[in-house]
């Protein structure tokens, strides 16, 4: 504890007195000027991408109390001119601004502000955005929708459950019985692509994942933000960027599957992603044929849907007397530890469910399809673990 403190209070003098650095613009385009070639002989051509790179946008938030909702823009919702006044005076005017999607909320928007009588209690700010991409303009207009009353909340028919992984969305859709119907996936590339063409690449197969749902007439399911090293992991190279790459990708993935859902009227229900991979692996996987993470997207759909997911008795005959009443959660957890060492292909060639006690190996899995390092890790399970 006298640690904790002393470490606390140099973290408090250091805020107090230290002087934090920012660099806008990046500091990979800042440093630039003095390791590549092309600036150190040029500076005002660094300087040049220097101010680009620093002023290339800019985003004015919104104001309720103002008539247009914003008291730099000003939209015309008839013309389509938008218009706004620089800080030096200069008064710029931008015409033919249309959005693709959404220009009947963004007329709504702007039409309810300013027919609105008592702005300060009632009105809603609206916000622009402006970048300059050199050859083009990209213009944002937000604003605040409110929650649609049409949103397909509905499991009666069953579900669609979704298991996103880095290179692709495993997805499968369940009755209202927590039966299969069936599953797939959704294969994506995204290993040295930009942020920018992740995202599209996301985005493309998200429209597809969306749609399945929509012409099903069902809600989502999905994982909640899940960090474990299953998702966001990758074996080989740096970890910490892999870690890094692979969750900025899964971000990405559930924030497009919101987006999109929500603009098709479809729910998206998030549940808990514990061991749901371990128990599709162990329980779906050879019973449907299917890979497995389908067999957890399949898991998935059934947690949404209020099904709960028992050991089968071979795998129940392994747990301590402590924990046999427990939630079986904790048991998969148990379970999960002591079969960490087995390959997920070995699973495919199992008697998890022709047996009903656990006397040897050779009851889980058949012969061959386990090695000998494997079988060895197994041998432990003999002692203090069989069912009485």
């Amino acid at each position: 504890m006298t640690f904790k403190l002393n470490k606390f209070e140099q973290q408090l003098k250091q805020l107090k007195t230290g002087v934090s650095n920012v660099v806008f613009g990046s500091k990979k385009l800042f440093k630039s000027q003095f390791t590549k070639d092309e600036f150190k002989d040029n500076h005002k051509l660094w300087l040049k991408k220097w101010e680009r790179s620093r002023y290339n946008q800019m985003t004015i938030s919104g104001r309720k109390d103002s008539v247009n909702g914003n008291f730099v823009f000003q939209y015309d919702t008839q013309s389509h001119l938008l218009s706004f006044k620089t800080p030096s005076g200069v008064i710029v005017k931008i015409n033919d601004v249309c959005f693709p999607f959404g220009q009947v909320e963004v007329n709504s928007a702007i039409l309810k502000q300013t027919n609105c009588k008592n702005k300060k209690e009632n009105g809603k700010p609206i916000a622009w955005s402006v970048e300059d991409h050199g050859n083009y303009y990209i213009i944002k207009c937000m604003v605040n929708e409110d929650r649609k009353e049409t949103v397909n909340y509905s499991k009666s028919d069953g579900i669609i459950g979704v298991d996103c992984n880095v290179d692709h969305f495993a997805v499968s859709d369940i009755n209202s019985k927590g039966q299969l119907i069936s599953s797939r996936s959704l294969n994506f590339d995204i290993l040295g692509k930009t942020s920018g063409q992740i995202t599209k690449i996301i985005e493309a197969e998200v429209i597809e994942l969306v749609n399945i749902a929509h012409r099903a007439n069902k809600p989502l399911a999905i994982e909640k933000l899940d960090t474990t090293k299953s998702k966001v992991s990758n074996a080989y190279g740096n970890k910490k960027l892999n870690f890094k790459f692979n969750m900025f990708a899964y971000n990405k993935m559930i924030s497009a599957i919101k987006s999109r859902a929500e603009k098709l009227d479809v729910a998206v229900f998030e549940v808990n992603p514990a061991y749901t991979s371990q128990i599709g692996k162990m329980k779906y996987m050879k019973r449907f044929g299917i890979s497995v993470h389908e067999a957890a997207s399949f898991v998935i759909a059934r947690r949404a849907m209020g099904f709960k997911e028992k050991l089968p008795p071979v795998l129940g005959a392994l747990l301590p007397e402590k924990i046999a009443g427990t939630h079986h959660w904790r048991q998969w957890g148990y379970v999960s530890k002591s079969l960490k060492g087995i390959r997920t292909c070995a699973y495919f060639r199992s008697d998890l469910f022709d047996v009903d006690r656990f006397r040897s190996t050779n009851e889980l899995f058949l012969s061959g399809a386990i090695t000998d390092l494997e079988a060895k890790g197994l041998s432990k399970l003999k002692s203090g673990k069989t069912a009485s």
